[in-house]
């Protein structure tokens, strides 16, 4: 076989096809890129056997044939290259000379046949989301599922899709968010968790587009295709937590704040928190929040104060800083409100301003009792 292909279009491609392949594969040949060409379509794949993805570009050919090269040689060759066309052509010795303006090289190939076929779809659902949402609400999503081997339900996003509303949730037992959309919905209710390798790969890639992605889903696999990208992964098996009963729902205690101010207040405060617990305190009255910290193993202590609009009985609640100030930076409105009940129960933030038409988010963080 072969093609003659632009060196950038095809190192673009390899580099986020190369997101998919594991630094340790069981299986040697998963270290490869799988190359199918059919004249003047090449299609390329990487696999992890969980998760499968494919791209096709046009190239220059009148022949067609399947072969895998390694992933790291073809990667680190191509990116010494400034564009120019490339030339691909087999050769009997099991080998793949590439022909460049400058010179010729040649790696060892392996037959396309020992390349792990993705999975069928057998009767799937299907949704079509823009990929700026999908993309929002996996950022918005990602960063608070949990990296617990024992509980690998909590360690995805679960997608909650109805004909009302499309929701995404991750938690870790600590924090928690939840993020709707009610001006995209699916023809039936379907549920299910994806991992969380597959969903950073296309937050990736769809932060930069503006297509239209199809998702299909059974109990078992989910398939999302846009452009010219195909991914395939397996779903996280098991059912995930009653997140809704987890959100306390009378929250007389009310919180407003600036978030930008409040934000950088946690950080330099949390400095100054203790290593272990990284436990910042708030204490709430009337137009005034009090944030501090204290380390009395180091005897560190911080504490500053932010003006805000606080309605309830005057309160202390103690957060872990680090789930905080992830929070914060996650959400991009200018004001947020913190909804509290007890010192012993979830705060809930939600945004104020800057969400758009049809958009909901909704993040818990569990307190840290105070010492």
């Amino acid at each position: 076989m072969k093609f003659i292909v632009s060196s950038s279009q095809l190192l673009k491609q390899l580099q986020v096809l190369g997101g998919v392949i594991n630094s340790n594969n069981t299986l040697p040949i998963l270290d490869n890129f799988l190359f199918e060409l059919d004249t003047n379509q090449l299609k390329i794949t990487a696999s992890d056997l969980e998760s499968t993805m494919s791209a096709s570009i046009e190239v220059e050919s009148d022949s067609k044939g399947s072969i895998a090269v390694s992933s790291r040689l073809l990667l680190d060759t191509l990116k010494t290259f400034p564009d120019q066309p490339l030339t691909f052509k087999t050769e009997d010795n099991s080998t793949i000379e590439i022909s460049s303006s400058q010179g010729k090289y040649d790696m060892a190939y392996f037959s396309g046949e020992e390349f792990p076929k993705a999975v069928a779809l057998e009767s799937p659902s299907k949704t079509v989301i823009n990929g700026g949402i999908l993309a929002t609400a996996i950022s918005k999503t990602i960063f608070a599922a949990g990296n617990d081997d024992l509980r690998p339900v909590m360690s995805g996003v679960f997608f909650q899709f109805s004909p009302q509303s499309l929701t995404f949730v991750a938690t870790d037992a600590h924090k928690l968010v939840k993020y709707s959309r009610t001006d995209v919905v699916a023809d039936e209710v379907a549920e299910f968790i994806m991992p969380k390798k597959p969903l950073t790969i296309l937050k990736g890639i769809l932060n930069n587009t503006d297509s239209d992605v199809s998702i299909e889903y059974n109990n078992s696999n989910a398939k999302f295709v846009f452009d010219n990208v195909v991914l395939e992964c397996r779903l996280i098996d098991g059912k995930y937590p009653n997140y809704e009963a987890v959100i306390p729902k009378e929250n007389p205690n009310k919180l407003t704040v600036e978030r930008a101010s409040f934000l950088n207040s946690a950080r330099r405060v949390s400095i100054f928190s203790s290593k272990t617990t990284h436990q910042i305190r708030l204490k709430m009255a009337g137009t005034e929040l009090n944030i501090s910290a204290e380390d009395i193993d180091y005897s560190n202590k911080a504490d500053e104060r932010l003006n805000c609009d606080y309605q309830g009985d005057d309160m202390q609640i103690g957060f872990n800083s680090r789930f905080l100030t992830e929070m914060l930076s996650n959400l991009t409105s200018d004001e947020i409100l913190i909804e509290m009940s007890l010192p012993n129960r979830a705060g809930i933030l939600t945004p104020i301003d800057g969400a758009d038409e049809g958009e909901e988010i909704t993040m818990l963080v569990m307190p840290v009792m105070l010492n």
